[in-house]
């Protein structure tokens, strides 16, 4: 038996609920991870609350870092002992949990769990979005708004040792300086400040290339007025509420631009993408061009750790101890 958090109904952070349950043998092609650290995201925020369906009862959390205890018949690229991470829909938020052995990333000794917990998810939607949605170069102009939370503070830091001009939003002076340290060159307080204008301000009525934003709905549509002729705007969450339907000539009259919707389950629907992906990401891990503040709670303050998330009163990543 271990404990898991188990969701029975839709709703506030009330309804999770730490439940023993009991795991079957992994099956061939599956391997059996006790987690030692799981990531916390926004994510499990729209399962938690039914802004994405899932079939109840369901234990939440995409992300977690842990080692391979038994293995399936036929698996060979892992054995028991492996330190491993991994990004899987569901099921996350339990002291072990069974994995698809081809989801599963290696983790190297210079990588600690809690890192591998708190950077995977994040720094993968980081990856794709720099290198895959927008190919970064030097010399680009980019909006990051949530700049201090956990992918905004690694788009910074990865967006500007790729040479791009980073301007992030932020909620406070204190969030400011987070995003500064982590390589934003100007920052605009969203409460305070007119973000377009600033735009406008900071770039010299240049405008930005490629706008990453994983907030929605209080970001929109201003968000396209930060955008030169055929730049793009990248939703890739809704942290204050989904975008909703819009009039698609609107990217016309500001300047034919782009917009996309990307996930992480596209670009890494293929084993070997995942991998590759994941290399590009565990090499900037590794050299330090990526760091990532990081605070711990154990499992069973799960409740809290979610109202501090919904609340934005975290920066960095949160990972919780099973």
């Amino acid at each position: 038996m271990i404990k898991a958090v188990r969701v029975h109904e839709v709703g506030p952070p009330e309804v999770m609920r730490i439940e023993e349950i009991e795991l079957s043998p992994p099956k061939p092609g599956e391997v059996l991870v006790r987690n030692h650290a799981v990531g916390l995201n926004y994510i499990d925020i729209y399962f938690r609350t039914g802004a994405y369906p899932a079939q109840l009862p369901f234990i939440p959390g995409n992300e977690a870092a842990g080692e391979v205890v038994e293995v399936g018949k036929g698996v060979k690229e892992f054995k028991v002992g492996d330190r491993v991470a991994y990004v899987a829909s569901l099921g996350c938020y339990a002291q072990a949990r069974l994995v698809d052995a081809a989801r599963l990333i290696k983790l190297p000794k210079a990588i600690s769990y809690e890192t591998g917990a708190a950077v995977l998810l994040k720094g993968l939607t980081a990856q794709f979005l720099l290198r895959q949605t927008f190919k970064v170069k030097k010399g680009d102009r980019i909006l990051v708004h949530a700049a201090a939370g956990g992918v905004g503070l690694i788009l910074c830091q990865w967006g500007s040792a790729l040479g791009a001009h980073m301007i992030g939003t932020v909620g406070s002076p204190e969030k400011a300086k987070l995003a500064k340290k982590a390589g934003a060159k100007d920052l605009i307080l969203y409460r305070e400040e007119d973000f377009v204008a600033r735009v406008k301000e900071i770039t010299k009525g240049k405008l930005c290339d490629v706008v990453y934003d994983g907030v929605g709905k209080a970001t929109f549509p201003a968000s396209l007025d930060c955008l030169r002729p055929l730049g793009m705007f990248v939703s890739f969450g809704s942290s204050s509420g989904p975008i909703e339907a819009f009039n698609i000539g609107i990217l016309a009259q500001k300047g034919s631009l782009f917009a996309t919707r990307p996930t992480l389950n596209t670009y890494a629907a293929k084993p070997a993408d995942l991998q590759k992906m994941a290399r590009d990401l565990i090499r900037v891990v590794t050299n330090g061009t990526v760091k990532i503040p990081i605070s711990t709670r154990p499992l069973s303050d799960v409740v809290a750790a979610h109202r501090a998330l919904e609340a934005r009163e975290t920066v960095g990543a949160t990972v919780l101890l099973p």
